[in-house]
């Protein structure tokens, strides 16, 4: 009777197709497993697009020109749009710049993904809820009566597992079973099992301890570390190049200014030739010479204007401000003049502050103190596998779930198991290679370190010494600004006695002009020297601090 009544199907194929059935059906997507389907190789471009070079022709963009002057006089060329330029300081650059720089965007969701990876760390002791269930049907043929020839087995076991910082792992579990069988001299028939299980599993020697079991923790949290010191440091050198893009705006508007000036002087010298020439007291090759001088100078103005426009498109992209996109036609005007001031500074206190402030070195310190940690574990890899197990187990039995759960209750069955599982490596190669690497990993990252600290020196003995030279440059420059503005007014003075040509007075002109915007230059440098100063020191120029946090971006 029990043979016949536990006999519920007898196709063999059935349960095959069954699972599979049921397989198919719950995997999300699932296609045909055996052929393959144009979503396995994602988004496809065109061969079109990705094989064709196109051809630009300018003649399609090309722009009405204004008509030539044919009386062939010459004009004074702008490439600058004739709307008033906005006035702009550098602290409106640097206050535009970390609150819209696209590049300090970036650097500020680096330290967001690395805390994430220290989460998802810390995660790893998150106690975990876990459900087995399974079915299984026996038919077998037995030679005994006493044993079963069918049986029908249903299991289902809820439990929670606990990671623990000691490298072990706590479980506490209920597996439930349901057992029905056609053997006669079964006293309960089906029969209901019901187990209340305490598993206790901790390695003893390799990988024991709470440095190990830890040890993700803490690589990612000096990962996170890194990555705000590398933060900091994209903050500073952006913060850097801000400033020395409005230097590079301001001395592109100064030398401007010059090839301005000197194209004045150059027109008031055509007009003393052509009335000397008018009065019969030079010849016409003077006219023609002060001629070729102005159209000289009509090059360079075309010149500087173009590095004027080169120097806005760079300040605007960097500070990224409202209504200042790199195709704005707004010009920018700087309006923070250079103080240029003698500073006599002690090198060597700017050396310690360098070497306790640099974010780079930082970094490398955060990188050595993960390798000793790799060391460290790595020591402990090389121990042999030594597990403790130790399981409590309380047993109930019943013809129903009731009583099973009854006799669990009452604690009359109970089974204790104790173990020790060892495994030893037979050579263990694998283990002292990984040893050696994170040892000379770390001796190499302090190589890299005093490596570090001596570029570090250098780049502020350096920075002193530029800055110093600096000022002398600056005093030359005056100093030439001025002999030359004297040598060109005495050229003048010659000229209009008719003892000097054109020329004379033009290359004074121009030599006025060089020492000018040598000046110019000498000044710029200087404010470039104090930056690299501040940058090798680790720091910032300027009277105020910078704290940023981290960014996360929020998904449209």
């Amino acid at each position: 009777m029990a043979h016949n009544r536990l006999r519920r199907y007898s196709a063999p194929g059935l349960p095959v197709t069954c699972c599979a059935a049921v397989l198919f059906a719950t995997i999300p997507g699932c296609m045909n497993p055996f052929t393959s389907h144009p979503t396995d190789y994602g988004g496809i471009v065109s061969p079109n697009r990705l094989r064709t070079a196109e051809v630009l022709d300018l003649g399609t963009f090309r722009q009405p020109t204004p008509p030539h002057d044919p009386a062939g006089h010459l004009h004074l060329p702008t490439l600058l749009t004739p709307d008033d330029p906005l006035p702009i300081s550098i602290a409106d650059c640097r206050a535009w710049a970390l609150a819209r720089n696209l590049d300090l965007q970036v650097a500020l969701v680096e330290p967001s993904i690395a805390n994430t990876s220290l989460s998802a760390q810390e995660a790893a002791f998150e106690a975990v809820f876990f459900a087995n269930a399974r079915y299984v049907d026996t038919d077998t043929p037995t030679a005994s009566t006493l044993n079963a020839a069918q049986q029908e087995f249903l299991t289902l076991e809820p439990g929670v597992r606990i990671p623990l910082r000691t490298g072990g792992t706590a479980q506490i579990s209920l597996p439930v079973n349901r057992i029905e069988t056609n053997n006669t001299f079964s006293t309960l028939n089906p029969s209901y099992e019901t187990d209340l299980e305490l598993t206790l599993s901790q390695p003893l020697l390799r990988n024991a301890g709470r440095f190990a079991a830890t040890h993700g923790i803490r690589i990612a949290s000096y990962n996170r570390q890194i990555s705000e010191a590398r933060t900091t440091l994209a903050i500073i050198n952006e913060l850097a190049r801000i400033d020395r893009s409005y230097w590079a705006l301001y001395r592109a508007r100064e030398e401007l200014s010059v090839r301005q000036k000197q194209y004045e002087l150059a027109r008031a010298q055509l007009e003393r030739a052509e009335r000397q020439f008018a009065a019969g007291r030079v010849a016409e090759i003077e006219v023609l010479r002060a001629q070729a001088g102005l159209a000289d100078r009509l090059d360079a103005i075309l010149q500087s204007e173009q590095i004027v426009l080169r120097e806005q498109r760079e300040l605007k992209r960097r500070i990224n401000a409202p209504g200042l996109d790199v195709d704005s036609p707004t010009p920018l005007l700087p309006t923070s003049p250079p103080d240029p001031v003698r500073y006599s500074l002690r090198a060597a206190e700017l050396v310690d502050i360098a070497v306790a402030q640099r974010m780079d070195l930082l970094e490398i310190e955060l990188q050595l103190l993960a390798d000793a940690a790799n060391v460290r574990l790595r020591q402990s890899e090389l121990l042999p596998l030594l597990n403790a197990d130790l399981t409590y187990r309380v047993n109930g039995l019943g013809g129903d779930f009731g009583d099973a759960f009854r006799q669990l209750s009452d604690n009359d069955y109970t089974d204790w198991t104790i173990g020790l599982r060892a495994e030893v490596p037979l050579g263990n190669r694998a283990a002292e290679a990984r040893l050696r690497q994170s040892i000379l990993t770390r001796l190499q990252r302090l190589s890299t370190k005093q490596a570090r600290e001596q570029t570090i020196r250098q780049e502020v003995f350096d920075a002193v010494d530029r800055l110093e030279a600096g000022w002398q440059r600056i005093l030359a420059a005056r100093q030439s600004v001025v002999l030359n503005r004297r040598a060109f007014e005495a050229e003048t003075r010659q000229f209009n006695a008719g003892t000097a040509t054109s020329t004379d007075v033009l290359n004074a002109a121009t030599r006025l002009a060089d020492a000018e915007s040598a000046e110019i230059r000498s000044i710029v440098e200087y404010q470039l020297a104090q930056i690299d100063l501040a940058l090798a020191t680790g720091s910032l120029l300027g009277a105020a601090r910078v704290r940023w946090e981290p960014r996360t971006p929020q998904p449209d």
